[in-house]
């Protein structure tokens, strides 16, 4: 009997942990630690590691413990652009206070032969969308005339609110190379949770440059898109995050970052 029990219980948590691992890897998934209301309220410590986040998705973008620099996910891999606008390495011990992540997966590419600005990338990203109802991961690989992107300095005790601790941050500016942009696009219903519309990183192709990105001018691209009907958000369990006040609007605080 007790043998038994043993192989039951040992079935039960085969079944468990199979289970676990099939819904993190759930296609068509976005996995998203934090919100981007709490993240503009100064709740900047991190409490999941890379080693975590890295099993909920391969792809997309984020922040590091104490808002050190802007975080992309792509192919696999995880990068920090520092304030120094330099590329470094992110180790699975490291922690992340807000990110979002999926297991990229789109179906047709799309071509992009013609110039573009900024605002015209969007709006042709937005013509290929099937519904302005769900979040999206948007992956454009291209060759860029011009590329403006930011990246914020690590902040220090008692945290400052994002806006606050926006206006220190370094803006750099490339010229003629070729990068991807990583982006989600969210409903305007899920404010709060996160940005509204359209929030892209960029990285060099060289993997040397980029950060959070806020102008750029494409020649030739490239396009991938993938609807993310399946949402799971994680909220930290800290005292940072329970004991502060995420009550307010701070749409106003958001439009003054992005310009």
């Amino acid at each position: 009997m007790k043998s038994r029990r043993t192989l039951v219980l040992a079935l039960c948590l085969a079944f468990c942990l199979a289970a676990g691992a099939l819904h993190a890897a759930e296609p068509r998934r976005l996995f998203q630690t934090s919100t981007l209301q709490a993240l503009m309220a100064g709740v900047y410590d991190g409490d999941l590691t890379f080693q975590e986040l890295a099993r909920q998705g391969d792809f997309g973008l984020g922040t590091f413990d104490a808002l050190d620099g802007e975080m992309i996910a792509l192919d696999g891999a995880f990068y920090q652009i520092k304030a120094d606008g330099r590329v470094y390495p992110v180790t699975g011990s490291m922690n992340t206070p807000f990110a979002a992540v999926t297991f990229f997966k789109a179906g047709k590419t799309h071509m992009i032969e013609m110039p573009l600005n900024y605002q015209q990338l969007l709006d042709y990203v937005t013509r290929l969308l099937p519904s302005p109802n769900l979040p999206y991961a948007i992956r454009i690989d291209g060759l860029f005339t011009s590329v403006k992107t930011r990246s914020v300095h690590r902040q220090h005790k008692p945290y400052p609110p994002l806006a606050q601790a926006a206006e220190k941050q370094a803006v750099f500016e490339l010229t003629n190379v070729k990068g991807v942009i990583v982006a989600f696009r969210y409903p305007a219903y899920l404010a709060g949770v996160n940005m509204p519309g359209y929030h892209c990183h960029f990285i060099t192709a060289d993997r040397r440059a980029g950060g959070h990105l806020l102008d750029c001018r494409v020649e030739g691209a490239t396009v991938a898109v993938a609807a993310l009907p399946n949402f799971y958000l994680r909220l930290p369990d800290t005292q940072e995050f329970l004991k502060s006040d995420l009550t307010g609007d701070r749409r106003h605080e958001l439009e003054k970052i992005e310009r």
